[in-house]
């Protein structure tokens, strides 16, 4: 069993030990288990990569439920006001992403946060084509796409 369903399953443990089954107990399982298996396993290669990927993963969770709440924000505030102030747009971004899976999981993020919509990808998958409400300075939004692509690249590679 790799790192990760060893964690689960120690997260699994603790909350049969416990009785309580929450997210919150769970949280506290998987806490448990991650620091059970640094102690454990401190010499075992895969689980060092897999230590060094859970500090990512979190700070990962982080920025994207800001870019999330942010972007949430904007649109309903243009939805909410008189004026409006979308330039929609189509844009093609060059991709660092190369497998499918890589290229899907960047899509499917950029999707889900509001204003941004991927609509194709080239077929060589090298550009990625997305449709943009707000195309207020186009380096931006390249930046900030690029910047979402290169953390999902760090936690995927």
């Amino acid at each position: 069993m790799n790192a990760l369903t060893w964690n689960i399953v120690l997260a699994l443990i603790w909350v049969g030990i416990t009785g309580e089954f929450s997210s919150a107990n769970l949280v506290i399982g998987f806490v448990l288990g991650y620091v059970i298996l640094a102690f454990a396993m401190r010499d075992v290669k895969h689980f060092t990569h897999y230590a060094s990927k859970v500090p990512k993963v979190i700070r990962f969770i982080g920025f994207f439920v800001r870019e999330l709440v942010m972007s949430n924000l904007r649109v309903a505030y243009d939805v909410l006001t008189p004026t409006h102030y979308m330039r929609p747009a189509v844009i093609a971004v060059k991709l660092e992403a190369r497998t499918d899976g890589e290229i899907t999981i960047l899509a499917n993020l950029i999707s889900l946060t509001p204003g941004t919509l991927s609509l194709d990808v080239s077929s060589d998958r090298s550009v990625l084509y997305l449709h943009v409400m707000y195309l207020d300075d186009e380096q931006a939004v390249h930046a900030s796409i690029k910047a979402l692509e290169a953390r999902v690249l760090d936690i995927l590679r």
